[in-house]
C-alpha cells in the first residue's frame, strides 16, 4: 500500500503556490484613479483558421476606463474605415468578420494595441497574425523503384509547406499502416528509411499522407511501388527458422553507413526553453543499433528520452548547461561508425527582474528595474506612455540609468506607463509599469470578518490585502490583546498576509490586522478554526487473486466529523465506474467475480473541503497462461525430433508445466492425446516418437490458475515403418453362447502399430491335450471360436503383424468355452430361526459337474405368505439373498416379525439359475412395534393441549398398548418427564397445562409382549402471544367501559325521543319492536345492579347454531364462524387500548344480518344488540 498525502489551505492550493500571492506587488484598488494596465492579450505568434472570423483579444483596466486604439505594420490602423472590422464594447478586442466575404489573407501583418486614459498608455506585445494555409500535393509521377535485396532506400515525402507544419505518416494506398522497426522508420522530415530492403517490402506500397491542423484535412501523394532483385527467389517462409535469413537469401552483410545527418559530424543551434531533438539513421545488413553518448559527461537523465528506436534523442526545456557534443554510435556484427553533434544552445530575451507597478506618494523617491537575460545579450530600450523615453517631455524627477529608472520627490500629476523592451535576435520581451502618485488613507480590500478553516500541523496565510498612500505599516494581534504577532510561529509578509508555520489547536481564534499610515488606519478580523486532518488508517493492500474470485480492498478513515467527507476510487489514476460487479462501502471497496480487466492501481481519496489523502494498492489477478506460439521441428531422427516453442504471457502466475500433445491423421484424425509433460522452465523438448505416425504437435501451458488454449499444430512429421515391438493386452476368452468361446483384446494404438495394414493373428486350443493349434488372422479385435465343449479351458495366443514383420511370440492366456445353465438343485436345507427377523440356512453342495460353468452363488428366494395378525393386508413380493462361493450356510436377515415365510434355494452360475429346491415354510415371532404413523397436537384453549395418534404400520405383533413421557419447557429450562400409560385402543389424550406459556415435547411409544418399540417425538406449538395473554382481561368490570356504555345508551335515548316526535309529527315510522328491544336493554343499562360479566358466561356457555361436539368435549365451529363474524368484521377486533372486544359480541342470524353487514359496525343501534 502506497499512502500520499495532499493538505489544501481555505483558498485551495497548496502553499508552494501562493508563494506567487506573497511577493506580488500591491495592486490600486479601481475605485482609484490609475493609468491602464494591459490584463488580457493573444499570443505574440497568432495562427488563424481561414474558415473563422478573427479575434486578436487586447484587454485593459484603469480609472477612467482606458480607450484602445491599434497599429497594423507600424502605421495606425483605423477601425472604423473597414466595415469588416470592429472592436468589441469596453474592450480592445479587434473582430474581423467574413460573413459578408473577404480574404483573411488580405489582413495578415503584425498588430499592437494601446490602451490610455489621462495618466498614461499602456501597449500590448505586437502580434504577427498569419492564416494557417494546406496547400495542396503537387501533381507528380513516380517511377517503379527498383533496388537490391539488402541495400538502403529511402522514399522522399517533400510535404507541400503548410502553417502551421502538416503532420506526417505512411501509409500503404489501401490505408495500412506501414510496420516500423529499428529496419524501417520515418525520420524527423518526414521521409522514410530502409536500413536495408528485404524481399517482403515489396508486398506493399508506401504513401506519403500529410495530415494540417486546423482544416483537419489528410492529402496523400501517390505511392511508391517497389520491385527487389534478389538472388534467392524462395518463398518468404522458406526461411523463417534459418538462424541467419541474410546468409540464406545470398545477402552480403555490411558495416553501417548513415543515411541522416550525412558525413562524421554536423552542427545544430537550439533555443533555451525548448525540446532539443537529435537524430541518426543508418544503413547497414543486418539493420545497425543505435547509442547516444554525451561527449565529457552524462545524458540528463531526468529529462532525456529515446525515440523512433533509438534512431532520435530527445531532451526537453534546454538550457545553457545542454550545449555540448553529442556523438550517436550505430553497430552491428559488421561493425559500427558513429557521427558527432555539436550542440550549442542560443536564448531569445527572458526576465531576471521584470518591472513591477510604483505606487509612490507626493515627495516620496522610487525606482523601476527591468533587468533580462539572452544569448546573445538583449539591448534595453525604455518608452513612456508608448513614446521612447528619449523624445518623451523631460520630467525633472525622473533619472533613466540603464536599466533603471530613478524617481526622486513625485509630486501629483507624474502619473505615467513605461515600457521596457528587451530585444536580440532571437526575440523580444515587453512590459508595462505604470507610476501612480496617490494621497490615499490605509483601506483593507478583503471581505470583512472572514472565517478560515485549516487543518492541524498546516502551514496557512491569513489573509489583509489593503491600500493606501504612503504605504501603510500592518500590524498583526490575536483575540485583540497582546502586541504584535510576529516572529517564532508567525510570520509577516509585505503585502500583509500573516504565514502561521504550523497551525495548532491553540492557535484558534480572532486575529486583528491594523493597517496605519500618516493619513489614519484600518482593521479587520478574520476567524481561524484548526480541523483535524483526514487519514487512512488502514488502506488496500496489494493483493493476487484468482479470476472469478471475490476481492475487498479496504479504506478505513479518520476524519474531522464537522467536515464533510467525499471517498473515491481511482482504478489507473482515472475515476473508477461502480458496476454491477463492484459495491462501495464505508470502509472499503468489494468487487465480485473479478477479471483480467479489473487489474491494475486502486486508489482510495478521502476528502474534505480542506485537504485530502489517499492510499494506492495494486491489484493482480492471476489467469491461465496465453497459448505457446510458433512451434518449430529441429533435429528430426527416425524415432525422435526436436521440438521448440516460444512461451506465452503467463498473466501474472508462473508457468509450472508444458503439456506436449500429438494428433495422428491415419487411425484416429483429429484426436488429440497427451505425450509428454515439461517444467515450465523450459522451451524446447526431445520427443520420442513411435514408427509409421504422421505426426503433429502442439503445446499446453499450465499454471497455477489452469490450462491455456493449445498453441496453433506444428507442421506434420511422418516417421518410417517397423515391426510391431508389442502384442495386444487385456486378451480373454468366455463364451457368450454354450457352445462358442469369444476372444477379445485391446489394439494397438497409432503409436504402436508401427506399419501399415495391422493385423492380429489368433491362436486356440483345448488345454491339456495334444492337438495342435488353431489359428486365423483378423483386422478386428474379437473372433468366436464355435462348436466347443461346454465350459472347458483353451490356450489362447494373439500376436501383432503389419507389413513390416510381426511382434515378439505373445503370452498364452487361459480361457473357457461358453457355461450351460446348472442341472441340480441345492438339497436337505434347514432352517433356524434366530430372533424375529433372521433364520439361518444349511444345505448340501451340488456336485461340480452339474455346475456347468464357474460357481458363481447359491441363492435363496423367499416371500412373505402372510401375517399372524388377522386382517393386515401384506405384500408377497419375492426377494433373494445370495451366499457367493461354494458355502453350505448363510442367514437371511431383514424379515418381518410376527409373519409366515416360504423359501426355496438354487445354483448360480455365469450362465444363470439351475432348477429350484423344494419350498421351505417357517414363521417367525413377535418383535417390538415400529412407531406410531403420526401424533397431532391440538390446543383448543389455553388451560388443555389434546393429543390424537394413529397405530403403528408394522405392529409386529399383538399391540399391549402405549407409553407416553412428556415434559414441559421454556427456552433452556425444562420440567421433570412424566409418563402415562394407555390401552392399546386408545389413540387420544387430553393434558391439563399447569401455566399457559410452557411448551411441551411429547415421546410417544408403541408395545408388545416383547418390548417398546420406536418413538415418535413431537412438540406442542407456542402459545398465543404474551401481548394478548396480558391483555385478555375482563373489560366489563372495567370503569371506563360502563361509562361509555351508558353514554351510548344516552345517546340512543335521545334519538328515540327524536323519532317518537318525527312519528307524531309525520305519521307512521315503525320502530315499535326495536323500541322495546332498545327500552329493554335501557334499563339494563341504568340497572346499578347489572353484571356484564353475565353476558360472558352465558355466551360461553351457549353453543353456537350449526356447532357439535367432539369426542373430548371441544365444540368444532362450522366453517363459516369465525373471529371475524363474533367481533362484527375484522376491522373492530381490537379497541384503542388493544384490547380485545370480540368475545362480548355474538353473532346474529344470517337473515338479520344479511345486506346491512357494511352499516352495523357505526351504529349505535347495534352496540347495544351486541350486549343483548
Amino acid at each position: 500500500m502506497v499512502m500520499q498525502q495532499y493538505l489544501l489551505t481555505y483558498s485551495g492550493v497548496v502553499f508552494a503556490l501562493y508563494l506567487h500571492h506573497v511577493i506580488r506587488a500591491i495592486e490600486v484598488p479601481l475605485d482609484l484613479s490609475q493609468p491602464p494596465t494591459i490584463t488580457e492579450q493573444s499570443v505574440k505568434d497568432y495562427i488563424v483558421d481561414p474558415r473563422d472570423n478573427i479575434f486578436i483579444e487586447c484587454e485593459a483596466k484603469g480609472n477612467p476606463v482606458p480607450t484602445f486604439s491599434w497599429t497594423r505594420n507600424g502605421k495606425f490602423f483605423n477601425v472604423a474605415k473597414d466595415p469588416k472590422v470592429s472592436m468589441q464594447r469596453r474592450s480592445g478586442t479587434l473582430v474581423i468578420d467574413f460573413r459578408g466575404g473577404g480574404r483573411p489573407e488580405d489582413y495578415e501583418g503584425e498588430y499592437q494595441c494601446s490602451a490610455r486614459n489621462e495618466y498614461g498608455t499602456a501597449l500590448s506585445s505586437k502580434i504577427l497574425l498569419q492564416v494557417s494555409r494546406s496547400p495542396l500535393w503537387p501533381k507528380e509521377h513516380l517511377d517503379l523503384v527498383e533496388i537490391d535485396e539488402g541495400s538502403p532506400l529511402t522514399l522522399k515525402c517533400n510535404p507541400p509547406p503548410g502553417l502551421p507544419p502538416p503532420v506526417i505518416f505512411w501509409m500503404s494506398s489501401s490505408m495500412e499502416p506501414i510496420h516500423q522497426d529499428k529496419r524501417v522508420s520515418q525520420g524527423q522530415n518526414g521521409d522514410l528509411y530502409f536500413s536495408n530492403v528485404m524481399l517482403q517490402d515489396a508486398q506493399t506500397d508506401y504513401s506519403c499522407n500529410a495530415r494540417f491542423h486546423f482544416t483537419h484535412t489528410i492529402q496523400q501523394k501517390n505511392p511508391y511501388t517497389l520491385k527487389v532483385q534478389t538472388k534467392n527467389p524462395h518463398n518468404e517462409t522458406s526461411f523463417r527458422n534459418h538462424t541467419d535469413m541474410y546468409s540464406a537469401r545470398g545477402v552480403m552483410e555490411t558495416t553501417p553507413s548513415f543515411m541522416y545527418p550525412y558525413g562524421t559530424s554536423s552542427n545544430q543551434i537550439v533555443l533555451r526553453g525548448v525540446d532539443l531533438l537529435l537524430e541518426c539513421i543508418a544503413s547497414g545488413v543486418p539493420a545497425p543499433d543505435i547509442m547516444w553518448y554525451k561527449k565529457g559527461g552524462e545524458l540528463p537523465t531526468d529529462k532525456t528520452k529515446l525515440e523512433n528506436f533509438n534512431k532520435a534523442l530527445r531532451i526537453t526545456n534546454v538550457s545553457e548547461e545542454d550545449s555540448g557534443e553529442y556523438f550517436c554510435l550505430a553497430s552491428n556484427k559488421m561493425g559500427s561508425i558513429r557521427h558527432t553533434i555539436s550542440v550549442r544552445v542560443k536564448a531569445a530575451p527572458y526576465w531576471l527582474d521584470e518591472p513591477q507597478n510604483l505606487i509612490l506618494a507626493p515627495g516620496e523617491d522610487g525606482r523601476l528595474v527591468c533587468r533580462a537575460n539572452g544569448n546573445p545579450k538583449p539591448t534595453i530600450q525604455w518608452l513612456v506612455n508608448g513614446e521612447p523615453i528619449e523624445s518623451a517631455p523631460p520630467n525633472p524627477s525622473r533619472e533613466v540609468a540603464g536599466d533603471t529608472i530613478v524617481f526622486r520627490d513625485t509630486q501629483i500629476g507624474s502619473s505615467a506607463v513605461y515600457q521596457c523592451n528587451a530585444s536580440n535576435e532571437h526575440g523580444y520581451l515587453l512590459a508595462n509599469a505604470f507610476v501612480s502618485v496617490l494621497d490615499v488613507p490605509p483601506r483593507i480590500l478583503a471581505p470583512r470578518n472572514q472565517l478560515i478553516k485549516v487543518i492541524q500541523y498546516n502551514r496557512t496565510l491569513l489573509d489583509c490585502p489593503f491600500f493606501g498612500s504612503p504605504i501603510p505599516t500592518l500590524r498583526w494581534f490575536k483575540n485583540g490583546q497582546g502586541s504584535a504577532l510576529d516572529g517564532e510561529n508567525y510570520q509577516r509578509h509585505e503585502n500583509g498576509s500573516l504565514e502561521i508555520n504550523m497551525a495548532r489547536k491553540e492557535d484558534q481564534g480572532i486575529y486583528t490586522c491594523v493597517a496605519t499610515n500618516i493619513l489614519g488606519k484600518a482593521e479587520n478580523q478574520v476567524r481561524l478554526e484548526i480541523k483535524d486532518p483526514t487519514r487512512i488508517v488502514r488502506g488496500p493492500e496489494d493483493l493476487i487473486v484468482k479470476r472469478g474470485s471475490m476481492v475487498r480492498l479496504d479504506c478505513r478513515i479518520k476524519h474531522d466529523s464537522t467536515l464533510k467527507l467525499t471517498v473515491t476510487w481511482l482504478k489507473d489514476d482515472t475515476p473508477l465506474y461502480i458496476g454491477n460487479r463492484m459495491k462501495k462501502e464505508d470502509d472499503g471497496l468489494i468487487i465480485y467475480g473479478v477479471a483480467e480487466k479489473d487489474q491494475g492501481d486502486y486508489t482510495c481519496v478521502a476528502s474534505t473541503e480542506l485537504d485530502k489523502d489517499s492510499a494506492k494498492a495494486f491489484l493482480t489477478v492471476l489467469e491461465r497462461p496465453e497459448r505457446p506460439r510458433d512451434l518449430e521441428l529441429t533435429d528430426l531422427a527416425e524415432r525422435s525430433v526436436r521440438l521448440t516453442w516460444i512461451p506465452g504471457d503467463d498473466n501474472n502466475s508462473p508457468i509450472t508445466d508444458y503439456v506436449v500433445q500429438f494428433e495422428e491423421d491415419k487411425f484416429q484424425p483429429g484426436s488429440w492425446y497427451n505425450h509428454s509433460r515439461y517444467p515450465g522452465s523450459v522451451n524446447s523438448a526431445v520427443l520420442r516418437l513411435s514408427p509409421y505416425v504422421n505426426y503433429q504437435f502442439r503445446v499446453i501451458a499450465v499454471n497455477e490458475v489452469g490450462s491455456s488454449l493449445p498453441s496453433l499444430p506444428s507442421e506434420r512429421y511422418h516417421t518410417i515403418g517397423a515391426s510391431p515391438e508389442i502384442n495386444p493386452t487385456g486378451v480373454r476368452g468366455a463364451g457368450t453362447q454354450k457352445n462358442n468361446m469369444e476372444i477379445t483384446w485391446t489394439p494397438l494404438n497409432a503409436t504402436q502399430a508401427y506399419g501399415p495394414n495391422l493385423r492380429y493373428i489368433v491362436n486356440w486350443r483345448q488345454r491339456d491335450t495334444r492337438e495342435s493349434w488353431s489359428n486365423e488372422t483378423v483386422r478386428t479385435t474379437r473372433h468366436v471360436v464355435w462348436n466347443t465343449p461346454i465350459y472347458v479351458p483353451y490356450e489362447i495366443k494373439v500376436q501383432a503383424e503389419n507389413d513390416f514383420g510381426r511382434a515378439p511370440e505373445p503370452d498364452v492366456i487361459i480361457g473357457y468355452s461358453g457355461e450351460d445353465y446348472p442341472k441340480a438343485a441345492p438339497t436337505d436345507i434347514r432352517l433356524k430361526v434366530l430372533n424375529s427377523t433372521a433364520v439361518s440356512l444349511q444345505w448340501s453342495r451340488v456336485y461340480p459337474d452339474t455346475i456347468q460353468g464357474q460357481l458363481k452363488e447359491y441363492r435363496a428366494y423367499f416371500w412373505r405368505e402372510s401375517s399372524l395378525l388377522k386382517n393386515l393386508w401384506v405384500s408377497k413380493k419375492r426377494q433373494s439373498v445370495g451366499f457367493v462361493g461354494d458355502r453350505p450356510r448363510g442367514i437371511v436377515s431383514r424379515l418381518f416379525p410376527y409373519s409366515n415365510y416360504k423359501l426355496e434355494m438354487v445354483v448360480v452360475n455365469g450362465r444363470g439359475d439351475g432348477p429350484r429346491s423344494e419350498i421351505k415354510e417357517f414363521t417367525t415371532p413377535e418383535g417390538v412395534p415400529s412407531a406410531p404413523r403420526y401424533i397431532r397436537i391440538r390446543q383448543p384453549n389455553l388451560e388443555t393441549i389434546t393429543l390424537e395418534w394413529d397405530h403403528p404400520e408394522h405392529p409386529n405383533g399383538i399391540l399391549t398398548g402405549y407409553n407416553l413421557r412428556y415434559q414441559a419447557f421454556n427456552g433452556s429450562k425444562t420440567g421433570r418427564t412424566l409418563v402415562e400409560t394407555f390401552s392399546p385402543n386408545q389413540t387420544r389424550f387430553t393434558l391439563k397445562r399447569t401455566d399457559p406459556i410452557s411448551r411441551y415435547r411429547f415421546f410417544l411409544r408403541a408395545r408388545t409382549q416383547v418390548g417398546d418399540g420406536e418413538s415418535i417425538v413431537e412438540e406442542s406449538p407456542a402459545p398465543l402471544n404474551e401481548a394478548y395473554t396480558k391483555n385478555h382481561v375482563d373489560i366489563a368490570t372495567q370503569g371506563w367501559f360502563i361509562g361509555l356504555m351508558c353514554a351510548i345508551a344516552l345517546l340512543v335515548l335521545i334519538l328515540l325521543i327524536v323519532c317518537f316526535i318525527k312519528r307524531s309529527r309525520g305519521g307512521k315510522y315503525p320502530v315499535r319492536e326495536k323500541v322495546e328491544v332498545l327500552d329493554h336493554e335501557d334499563h339494563k343499562v341504568d340497572d346499578p345492579s347489572f353484571d356484564y360479566r353475565s353476558l360472558e358466561s352465558d355466551e360461553d356457555n351457549k353453543e353456537p347454531p350449526g356447532s357439535h361436539t367432539s369426542l373430548d368435549g371441544t365444540i368444532k365451529q362450522e366453517s363459516d364462524d369465525s373471529l371475524v363474524d363474533y367481533g362484527e368484521g375484522g376491522e373492530g377486533q381490537f379497541n384503542e387500548d388493544g384490547s380485545f372486544i370480540g368475545q362480548y359480541t355474538v353473532k346474529k342470524d344470517k337473515e338479520e344480518t344479511e345486506g346491512n353487514e357494511s352499516s352495523e359496525a357505526t351504529s349505535p343501534v347495534n352496540a347495544i344488540y351486541s350486549l343483548a
